[in-house]
């Protein structure tokens, strides 16, 4: 990723870039720059771009963000590029972003909570003037991870360059989800009682209260899209069922009414649906229902015996990915209502697991695990290409959510 420039030459460009940019037309607010040059991998357009920055520690991460896109292709020269995306770093939390092409130029100052959020808005702002679609590059994660010995809560930024542990309990915890505002969790802990209870927590303040403690496992809570209610799955009725409150934990109604296990709620994006997944039929697979009761039916997923893990994505209703059984092992699949179909989006050895959209309904975030290993991974569902976002320091990490300020 070493960009190999002199100082000299460094100036040398910064000046004529600058030159360049305020000779060019007017900067092209509120519209798309023409995308020029592309290139096509399947059905996907990735786009050739150049990274310049005046920051060793910036260009660095604009870098390693568009080459994770997948949409992008990062070269080093401009003769092959079609944009010129040049992030100038400044005083405070600024970046100020400039993309030239061939059709014109752009340029705007992006303020963050750091200097690196500050680059990834600034990025996300490329994304969207050269593609007309958001960026993800900004968003947050929160997961579990094992470094610190048990299965504690953890959150950071998309590539994990700023990580905190938010849990310090000594004991197991799953499923963490973000509530809309972004600054709080629901997960499911052991912590205290032993068993599993839904908690509420505030990520700026570390203070934790209890969400549901029933009788019973209380686990999956999952809040709607505009943060009025609660999906959750609780056991006290004699088996797992699907349940909704509202968003303090309060008012609790039922959904489902089987004799069989229900598990992983996720939410259609308008709030209206919930699909589930459930053995009533024998073995695990997809079922729909509306979020204010009736009937439950079965996704006709037809890809494999056991399907687990849906995840509705949040800019597409047609679209739910998954996890399916697959030769022995787990992969990611994704199911189009509109095409009434499966395919999978990930092969090869070991499981993966646990997928969660981002914001521009392009991307998951799942888990890679083998017998030794669990890491978070990010997947381009376009051209499928992955990148792996946790390493070794973070040891065993799983159970991912993403979040992105709207």
């Amino acid at each position: 990723m070493n960009y190999k420039n002199s100082p000299f030459a460094l100036c040398i460009f910064w000046f004529a870039a600058l030159f360049v940019v305020h000779s060019l037309a007017l900067p092209l607010r509120g519209q798309e720059i023409d995308i020029g040059r592309v290139e096509v991998q399947g059905d996907a357009r990735v786009v050739p771009v150049l990274i310049e920055s005046n920051q060793p520690k910036l260009k660095e991460l604009a870098e390693r963000a568009f080459s994770a896109h997948g949409g992008f292709r990062v070269v080093r020269d401009r003769s092959s590029a079609a944009f010129v995306f040049q992030f100038q770093g400044g005083t405070g939390n600024r970046v100020e972003l400039g993309i030239v092409s061939s059709s014109g130029s752009f340029r705007e100052v992006v303020t963050g909570n750091n200097p690196s959020n500050a680059l990834y808005r600034a990025a996300d702002l490329a994304v969207r003037k050269t593609t007309g679609q958001p960026g993800f590059f900004a968003g947050k994660l929160t997961f579990i991870a094992d470094r610190s010995g048990a299965k504690e809560v953890y959150v950071s930024d998309l590539f994990l360059t700023e990580v905190r542990e938010l849990t310090q309990d000594g004991a197991d915890s799953v499923g963490p989800r973000w509530a809309p505002d972004g600054r709080h969790l629901l997960y499911t802990s052991y912590y205290r009682s032993g068993f599993p209870d839904i908690f509420k927590i505030d990520t700026a303040t570390n203070r934790r209260t209890p969400f549901v403690s029933a009788r019973g496992t209380n686990t999956g809570a999952r809040y709607s899209p505009n943060g009025r209610n609660v999906a959750m799955v609780l056991s006290g009725s004699g088996n797992p069922e699907v349940y909704i409150s509202n968003s303090e934990g309060k008012q609790i109604r039922r959904l489902t009414r089987t004799e069989a296990v229900q598990s992983s709620p996720s939410w259609s994006p308008d709030g209206s649906r919930l699909v589930f997944t459930s053995d009533r039929n024998g073995r695990p697979q997809l079922f729909v229902m509306r979020a204010s009761g009736g009937d439950m039916s079965r996704i006709p997923t037809n890809i494999s015996g056991n399907c687990t893990e849906p995840d509705w994505n949040p800019a597409d209703a047609n679209l739910i990915a998954f996890t399916a059984a697959v030769g022995g092992r787990f992969a990611i699949a994704l199911y189009d209502f509109n095409k009434r179909e499966s395919r999978f989006l990930t092969q090869g050895p070991g499981d993966a697991v646990t997928p969660v959209w981002t914001n521009d309904g392009r991307h998951l975030v799942y888990t890679a695990r083998t017998s030794t290993t669990s890491r978070l991974m990010l997947l381009d569902t376009h051209t499928g290409k992955t990148t792996a976002l946790s390493g070794d320091r973070m040891g065993k990490a799983t159970h991912a959510d993403f979040w992105i300020e709207r």
